[in-house]
């Protein structure tokens, strides 16, 4: 079924108002979750609402609460999510450390008892659209064993990055630190779809094609050894620094079972004219006009970019089956 944005988020709000959201958190949450649909991000869309939703209804996330934030240092925004959704405390983030930002140069901000981060390719696009330069690091339950190990310790845990570009779209880098993020695994769940061999492993360490096994197992990291190193760094950035769980103790994001995930966030941002001028636009729109000008080469960022902008216009395509599943929350 074809939905507008407008649409879509109504369709997501009611099913979260239902399920006693405030509507100001539904808000935030829908505006979230359409942005993921309309980025391709299917994995981080719609496809969360069943879930959401119950956890708000069974109290694993408390949809009423309201995100707090403090500046224990000039340059520190530290933010408590309450256990509530992990959305309006980045927004609050991205209302507030611009400024920051601007006056030190450089300015950090953690979130700690946070939920699901989403796509956060998205979070720091919203920083490169004020014109600075953004990194986010997220960890997640863990799913993901160190290098060597058969018991799964890490998340995922995304790496995003984002830096504006003189008269065009900012440059965005997003990645999960497993070969795929495990959204996608879900997302094959539900539609009872098999998963390439090298995404993940089943509980007794064999790669495996069916995706209910790899759920119950743990996935592949990118790049081997590196990307398993990379994934205990974020873990150590998004928990270990700022009091959240580590992703051991967190409890999983897909159903409504356990305490709060307590999850962490830590956004990075930079004044791009601190640090490199007043022409620091025109040198980094430079870089983008030579990967541009290559037959074959993508700009990061760019494929998402244009697929909202597709949906912004035409709307996006919705598996009947997904709507049917949210209309019958509540």
């Amino acid at each position: 079924m074809k939905l507008t944005l407008d649409e879509a988020e109504a369709l997501v709000l009611g099913a979260l108002c239902r399920s006693g959201v405030t509507e100001t958190n539904a808000a935030s949450v829908a505006r979230a979750l359409i942005a993921a649909e309309a980025a391709g991000q299917g994995g981080h869309g719609l496809r969360r609402v069943e879930a959401y939703s119950a956890q708000a209804r069974a109290g694993k996330v408390d949809g009423r609460t309201a995100p707090v934030a403090q500046r224990p240092r000039p340059g520190v925004l530290t933010i408590d999510a309450m256990n509530g959704y992990a959305y309006p405390a980045l927004d609050l983030a991205v209302e507030m450390l611009p400024a920051i930002a601007r006056a030190q140069g450089i300015a950090i901000a953690t979130i700690h008892r946070s939920h699901h981060a989403g796509v956060m390719g998205l979070t720091v696009g919203r920083f490169a659209d004020q014109g600075l330069a953004a990194m986010m690091f997220a960890n997640a339950p863990a799913s993901m064993a160190p290098w060597g190990g058969n018991k799964a310790l890490y998340g995922t845990n995304p790496i995003a990055f984002a830096v504006p570009v003189e008269g065009d779209d900012p440059i965005v880098v997003d990645l999960a630190l497993s070969k795929v993020a495990r959204g996608k695994i879900m997302a094959a769940r539900q539609k009872g779809e098999a998963i390439p061999d090298d995404w993940a492993f089943d509980v007794d360490g064999q790669p495996t094609t069916d995706a209910n096994r790899a759920m119950d197992g743990f996935m592949a990291p990118l790049g081997g050894a590196k990307g398993a190193a990379l994934a205990m760094m974020v873990e150590i950035l998004s928990a270990g620094l700022i009091g959240a769980n580590y992703a051991f103790e967190a409890s999983s994001l897909f159903d409504d079972k356990g305490p709060p995930v307590g999850l962490g966030q830590t956004i990075i941002a930079i004044d791009p004219v601190a640090t490199g001028g007043s022409g620091v636009f025109g040198r980094l729109a430079l870089l983008a006009e030579e990967i541009g000008a290559q037959e074959g080469a993508r700009i990061p960022g760019r494929r998402g970019q244009g697929l909202a902008k597709t949906a912004e216009a035409s709307g996006l395509e919705i598996e009947d089956d997904v709507i049917a599943a949210i209309k019958a929350i509540g």
